[in-house]
């Protein structure tokens, strides 16, 4: 079945980085694009970043343009998500997305999420 576990959040200070890693199984990784999506307290989930898969176009929210940066390594099923000069309103929990077209549409897949928080 499918499987998407993310790792790489954790405390960090306004201004830093940390690199967000999704490992992917159970579907053909390198034939879907590929999603970040967060979701803060209190607020809905939004997509932050999406990398389609040939070609790897990226799109970003406009949020986190030229601080975020999309990523894919088709060799090790993996996507991942730079994140620089962090600002406390990017504290959220950050799940990774794909969505597989089936004979009954498109369906959504999520990992349990790792959490991001920026603070001094």
């Amino acid at each position: 079945q499918v499987q998407l576990v993310e790792s790489g959040g954790g405390l960090v200070q306004p201004g830093g980085s940390l690199r967000l890693s999704c490992a992917a199984s159970g579907f053909a990784f390198s034939i879907n694009a590929m999603s970040w999506y967060r979701q803060a307290p209190g607020k809905e989930r939004e997509l932050v970043a999406t990398i389609a898969s040939v070609g790897g176009i990226t799109t970003y929210a406009d949020s986190v343009k030229g601080r975020f940066t999309i990523s894919r390594e088709d060799a090790k099923n993996t996507v991942y998500l730079q994140m620089n000069s962090l600002k406390s309103e990017d504290t959220a929990v950050y799940y990774c997305n794909v969505k597989r077209r089936t004979p009954v549409g498109p369906v959504d897949y999520w990992g349990q999420g790792t959490q991001v928080t920026v603070s001094s």
